[in-house]
């Protein structure tokens, strides 16, 4: 049987780390702007990336399991 658990964290950080959701990593003005629901091309590129490093620690680091 299929573990769920990588299926919900994954699901999880990206709506977490969608760009301008929560967080934008740059921002316009500022280096981080909270909830402002805009979005460019390297904030798009910066959020890839820890979006990336979160599940490459979660799946392979911790073994995340249900």
């Amino acid at each position: 049987m299929m573990y769920w658990g990588p299926v919900f964290g994954a699901v999880v950080l990206f709506v977490l780390l969608s760009p301008g959701l929560l967080i934008q990593i740059p921002g316009g003005n500022w280096y981080f702007e909270f909830g402002n629901f805009k979005t460019s091309v390297v904030s798009i590129l910066v959020h890839s990336i820890i979006y990336f490093g979160f599940i490459c620690v979660f799946l392979l680091a911790i073994g995340v399991h249900m």
